[in-house]
């Protein structure tokens, strides 16, 4: 046996194989030094008379994970991804790649230039390219499709998810499952099985995927169709569908060639700008201050308090997490509501196939519940997810007081009132947290952590540890009423009602606000959520709403008529026969004229630009408030609050992101412009003057805390 050794890849030979080794921690990305040294070890295999066969294997806990994403923005350094792939391909030697862990992006392009693959059952192998605006440049466009046919291939990299070993072996992707946990040892078996049997030199570009021209044809036209009815108007779904045309159309080396200009076309595009923002964002902003000075408390079980629907979708989440979950109730007939709302999550995934009656059993063999908060004397977290009055609350924490074990946390789910409050009230408030869930809770994806000035650090890295467990993207809050998100969204609502009022009907301003890639507008949303929830927030804030601020009252009125949408089958839209899309209703707009002439209004038109930018001016300005009162750490914390739980457009970025690719002086210009009819509402944020005035951007503040 001979041996070498680099920093990033590793060769040795073993009886006749060249085993070459990937050793680039965390996830083997394929950064520069990795591909040159990947393209030597081919290279040197070729000369070396000693070697009938290489075999490609991760160290580590992946085959390669993708990209290295930080050399993402910077200058190309050779070789480029696509050489090795090539130069791998055209090896006259076997090349057989043993996959374990990850094999995404790049790594897949990798494994796809071997000749042969095996994967072993912890594989995950996917081209997720789309969710970074960018199409696989690396022949992934021109493989992929050869080897799987083109209607397979579209799936996988348009939608950008991953598939385990079964999925990829019945699909084409990988040749064999290896049978144990061993990479090393399968994958040499496998070659050498494949050396005795003197299986040729198989290279994917010459696989016969697309033979059925008609039938490619005929996926690809599907694919473009369904592109651009779904895809929001984003650029690089169209031009996977583009690359892959290429690959029925043209040769191989053209398609090639194809691909790469489709790909450097996305790498120009402000959605890849926007989206590669949003990934860095999401890992940031799991990061907070108080994580790195703390460590997370165990937690194996957990009560939840309330049981209606944010308390259920909250257990669900748990019980998904592994956690044992126990729900209190204030009497019998309340805890059997609570636990058919948890049941009812399960059952309708069983009707979708989605999970067998024996998973449903074992998840909720860990459920139980009481009438009597006894029962959470030993729970080591307590999610409270009841009424939203602060004496509701006050009388919650008081009982979880009393009977909490020392050293439970303590977490409220409200989404406006006073958290320090709340933990001054008890008589330790070093254990009190918000974790503010958006509904449905064991859907959405944010989890606002708000952080109360008594807080110990160690409470803090244990919400941001359960959010990990629940698989949601946490966001560090301070407290004030709204916390980041909902403070924001009065704040841009506020400005959708003046324009209603001042002439758009809600229904053009809710398209608008959909053509800019929301998948919905504010008065959808409001009809959604139920207008009563924020009816009932509006007459809490009455008593100390500034009398000079700007108040309308048109959601008022439709509320009094007990109309809180899809609920009662009418709010903003008309719900006819339980239907969940709305229809225009006569009688709004009848509302809205009335009281149009109520406030002395004379109504005037809007474009849907203008319209746009008074909402995104709003939720800007409002969000620049936030960072500067230190409410959010940095305004990508603002950004992945706004893309997790309010539908921001991906693409876009999130709010922070999207005022520097239009301008920041822009954006302040518009604000002073509409300050000329409401001085009041229209206050510049003191940190976009300041911003501007230096020439800096929002993106300059994210490297603090």
């Amino acid at each position: 046996m001979s041996e070498a050794s680099t920093d990033a890849v590793r060769h040795e030979l073993r009886d006749g194989i060249l085993v070459v080794s990937v050793d680039n921690p965390p996830v083997n990305a394929l950064g520069a030094k990795v591909r040159y040294e990947l393209r030597a070890a081919i290279e040197s295999a070729q000369q070396n008379p000693n070697v009938e066969a290489v075999l490609l294997i991760g160290a580590g806990r992946n085959f390669i994970g993708g990209a290295d994403i930080r050399e993402f923005g910077k200058p190309p350094v050779p070789p480029s991804l696509p050489e090795v792939c090539n130069r791998i391909e055209a090896s006259s030697k076997l090349v057989v790649a043993a996959i374990h862990g990850a094999a995404l992006g790049g790594g897949l392009e990798v494994a796809l230039a071997a000749h042969y693959r095996i994967a072993l059952a912890d594989a995950k192998i996917g081209l997720p390219e789309v969710t970074l605006g960018l199409l696989p440049g690396a022949g992934g466009t021109q493989r992929m499709p050869r080897l799987l046919g083109a209607k397979a291939a579209l799936d996988l990299m348009l939608s950008g998810r991953h598939v385990g070993a079964n999925k990829a072996h019945a699909l084409g992707l990988i040749d064999r499952i290896g049978a144990s946990a061993d990479v090393m040892a399968e994958g040499l078996a496998y070659a050498r099985s494949l050396l005795t049997a003197r299986a040729p030199v198989r290279r994917t570009c010459d696989a016969l995927g697309l033979v059925d021209r008609a039938a490619s044809r005929a996926a690809i036209e599907a694919a473009r169709v369904e592109v651009s009815q779904r895809s929001r108007r984003l650029f690089s779904p169209l031009k996977i569908v583009d690359a892959v045309q290429a690959a029925l159309e043209m040769s191989f080396d053209d398609g090639l060639r194809h691909e790469r200009q489709l790909f450097l076309q996305c790498l120009d595009s402000p959605q890849r700008a926007g989206l590669v923002h949003a990934f860095f964002a999401e890992r940031a902003a799991q990061k907070a201050p108080e994580t790195r000075k703390g460590k997370p408390r165990a937690i194996a079980s957990v009560g939840v308090i309330g049981g209606g629907t944010m308390g259920a979708g909250i257990a669900v989440a748990l019980l998904d997490a592994g956690l044992s979950v126990t729900m209190v109730e204030r009497d019998d007939a309340s805890l059997a509501y609570g636990r058919a709302n948890v049941e009812k999550v399960y059952k309708a995934l069983i009707a979708k196939g989605r999970m067998t009656s024996q998973a449903k059993a074992a998840l909720l063999a860990r459920f139980d519940g009481s009438t009597s908060y006894e029962a959470l004397h030993a729970v080591d977290l307590v999610v409270e997810a009841v009424f939203e009055d602060m004496a509701v609350k006050h009388a919650v924490f008081a009982e979880l007081d009393r009977v909490c074990k020392p050293g439970a946390v303590l977490a409220t789910n409200t989404s406006y009132l006073d958290i320090d409050a709340i933990a001054a009230s008890i008589s330790r408030p070093a254990d009190v947290i918000g974790l503010h869930f958006f509904s449905p809770a064991n859907l959405m994806k944010l989890l606002e952590v708000v952080v109360p000035a008594q807080v110990s650090a160690d409470v803090v890295a244990t919400a941001f540890d359960l959010a990990k467990k629940l698989r949601k993207v946490p966001v560090r809050a301070g407290v004030c009423d709204g916390f980041i998100g909902n403070r924001v969204l009065a704040i841009y609502r506020a400005a959708a009602d003046h324009m209603m009022e001042d002439g758009a009907s809600p229904y053009q301003i809710d398209r608008a606000v959909r053509d800019f890639g929301f998948p919905m507008g504010p008065f959808q949303v409001s009809d959604l959520a139920g207008g009563d929830i924020g009816w009932a927030t509006r007459k809490r804030r009455a008593a100390t709403r500034d009398p000079k601020l700007r108040y309308v009252q048109i959601a008022d009125r439709i509320c009094e008529r007990g109309w809180f949408g899809q609920k009662t089958g009418r709010g903003f839209y008309l719900y006819a026969d339980g239907a969940r899309t709305g229809k225009p209703d006569p009688d709004v707009e009848a509302i809205i004229d009335a009281e149009r002439e109520r406030a002395n209004i004379t109504p005037r038109t809007f474009t849907d630009d203008e319209i746009m930018r008074r909402y995104m001016a709003a939720m800007i300005n409002e969000g620049a408030n936030v960072v500067h009162e230190g409410i959010a750490l940095r305004p990508l914390d603002v950004d992945v609050t706004f893309l997790h739980g309010y539908g921001f457009p991906r693409h876009r970025g999130g709010p922070m992101k999207y005022a520097d690719s239009v301008g920041l002086s822009n954006v302040l210009a518009d604000i002073r412009e509409f300050a000329k009819e409401d001085p009041v509402f229209w206050q510049p944020s003191p940190l976009i003057v300041e911003l501007v005035e230096r020439g800096a951007t929002l993106a300059s503040l994210n490297q603090s805390a």
